[in-house]
């Protein structure tokens, strides 16, 4: 099924060119069809090409999806047209009696600054606090996985000296989990930060939260929380072929000293020749995972979903609580030093 999306959306052209079907509203509305509801909050940059990379993922799924963009109204994006945001953006104000089945909040280029200093801080903490009540499922990535962890289950961030960068192998964690079934037993995740989370404090959540994927580069890539209410990825699985390659240039025009060239991206690390796409398939396979298990769970009526959310019955039964289905037996053991899975200098 087709993605519904606002009429005049730029990424319309893009998505058309990569023949992926999209519906503006007049079409998508002739559909007797109940479609799935999203908010994305986008707090990147460049709000256009973050728009494309979230839609292409979520043209994915079988299912009809209405996508809303929600903006900071305490921060001033400064790479998109004033014009572009007062047509597709709205305010937490413009939301606050909606209900949604999903909603995607992405990373944004502050992770090397401490969470009190941001300055949505307090604005991102309210709008957390509507989600908790008005939506069945968010999905955080990169920053805004980081910032939830720390607001909501106390998890804190942890500054690195040097960017992680490139595509790094991830581990599987749980063999039989919905988020990730069908995954390789090693997936690869494009990572881009300057920060990652106190595996320590996650270790002291884990009645409510589970680790599904990680890597001894990386760390945790994918983490959940028991009831899937929530979904924090760590890495950019939504990151296009290029976008690596894009940040390494301005981060070099810029003169940046902590960041690294990007690895197991560009084959022999000649960024004269094409990279590789190789987390595509983990990509969509991991939103479509999302999107279907929210179709099969979230109550048809959203205004429900504040007494689900409530009384922690969102899904079906999770009171019985399964150890994690490990893949191997090894624990990954013979594959933690040599990179498996990566692309080796030639």
């Amino acid at each position: 099924m087709p993605i519904k999306i606002p009429s005049g959306l730029p990424a319309r052209a893009i998505l058309d060119s990569e023949r992926i079907f999209a519906l503006e509203k007049p079409e998508a509305e002739r559909q007797r069809v109940r479609p799935l509801k999203l908010v994305i909050l986008n707090l990147m940059p460049k709000k256009i090409e973050t728009e494309t990379q979230l839609l292409r993922l979520i043209s994915k799924s079988p299912l009809q999806v209405e996508v809303d963009f929600m903006k900071t109204s305490t921060h001033e994006a400064t790479h998109v047209s004033a014009d572009h945001l007062v047509k597709f953006y709205e305010t937490l104000d413009a939301f606050k009696d909606n209900y949604y089945d999903g909603f995607v909040v992405t990373g944004a280029p502050v992770e090397h600054m401490p969470f009190e200093e941001v300055d949505y801080w307090e604005e991102f903490k309210t709008i957390l606090d509507w989600a908790s009540t008005h939506v069945f499922s968010t999905m955080y990535l990169c920053w805004g996985a980081m910032g939830a962890l720390y607001y909501r289950y106390g998890v804190r961030k942890v500054d690195y000296p040097q960017k992680i960068f490139g595509v790094f192998p991830q581990y599987l964690q749980d063999e039989y989990c919905f988020l990730t079934n069908g995954f390789d037993e090693i997936a690869l995740q494009p990572h881009s930060r300057l920060a990652g989370v106190n595996e320590a404090d996650l270790a002291l959540k884990k009645q409510e939260l589970q680790v599904l994927t990680w890597g001894p580069q990386s760390g945790p890539g994918l983490v959940a929380t028991r009831d899937f209410s929530e979904v924090f990825a760590l890495g950019h699985w939504e990151y296009g072929k290029y976008t690596l390659a894009e940040e390494y240039e301005r981060d070099m025009a810029n003169g940046m000293t902590n960041v690294p060239f990007p690895k197991n991206y560009f084959p022999h690390d000649d960024p004269s020749l094409e990279p590789l796409f190789s987390w595509r398939a983990h990509g969509n396979l991991l939103w479509r995972n999302w999107l279907n298990w929210v179709y099969q769970t979230t109550p048809y009526d959203l205004t429900e979903v504040p007494e689900l959310r409530k009384e922690k019955k969102l899904g079906t039964d999770r009171s019985i609580r399964h150890l994690p289905g490990g893949p191997r037996k090894d624990n990954f053991e013979p594959f933690l030093h040599d990179g498996y899975g990566v692309i080796q200098r030639g």
